[in-house]
């Protein structure tokens, strides 16, 4: 099973996609959208359609996202929740059922600890795909996502509530 780990951002949108076979797990590709344009609606057309080709060219079978936590500038919180609802439409409109992971969840998962820094996770994920070369760490996150989903969606194991 192919699963598009997707780290939702509006100027730079992550993502992953593994191969998932039994209980191994395989780097596919990953990368970084980089969102371009004047105005927001641009800027979410340039993601759309990046995502859209990503979808299109590996073809996955699951996909995963990391849920949004809010924070303290609310007006940056509901951009980032624009360009997450055009990372939830892709892989919906290929027919993909979208799991959502918290960012603890996520590094719990990879790393073992629910508030890892981000360089932890880079390696952790280098240490569970062997050979991947990161296209930086929002790629890397978007790798924790699709490893993430891989053991608590439809690939190693379900998750307990």
């Amino acid at each position: 099973m192919r699963v598009l780990g997707i780290d939702p951002g509006l100027r730079n949108l992550g993502w992953g996609m593994i191969e998932v076979t039994g209980s191994r797990l395989s780097h596919i590709a990953n990368g970084v959208c980089h969102s371009t344009g004047d105005d927001l609606g641009a800027r979410l057309l340039s993601l759309y359609e990046q995502l859209t080709d990503i979808v299109q060219r590996f073809e996955p079978e699951a996909a995963a996202i990391e849920q949004t936590f809010v924070n303290k500038d609310g007006a940056g919180t509901l951009k980032l929740g624009q360009a997450r609802g055009v990372a939830l439409l892709v892989p919906a409109q290929y027919g993909l059922t979208v799991g959502e992971y918290s960012p603890n969840r996520v590094k719990k998962t990879v790393v073992g600890v629910g508030h890892a820094a981000k360089e932890q996770v880079a390696h952790m994920v280098r240490v569970q795909l062997p050979g991947v070369v990161l296209a930086g760490p929002d790629a890397a996150d978007a790798l924790a996502v699709a490893i993430c989903h891989a053991h608590y969606g439809r690939g190693i194991g379900r998750a307990v509530a």
